[in-house]
């Protein structure tokens, strides 16, 4: 199995995280100091909150990419 040090590895990752990023739809961005979507404008614990959950939705993208990475290399090396 390779190690997340592998350039094709991450590349391989990247290429997914780009793939299930296209197939979301529409992905909010972080917003800036003060600044947030959904009326959090001013709020500083509002707009916090609002970009720890697309953190953590750009985080669970990107364990997705990992894993299907890590069974597509022990499909290939099973069949080889």
């Amino acid at each position: 199995m390779s190690s997340l040090a592998d350039p094709d590895r991450r590349q391989r990752i990247h290429e997914l995280v780009l793939a299930l990023v296209g197939r979301q739809g529409e992905l909010e961005l972080l917003a800036g100091d003060g600044v947030g979507g959904g009326g959090v404008e001013g709020d500083p614990g509002l707009w916090l909150e609002r970009n720890r959950r697309v953190v953590l939705r750009y985080q669970a993208l990107v364990r997705s990419a990992i894993t299907l990475d890590a069974l597509i290399d022990q499909d290939v090396s099973r069949n080889q």
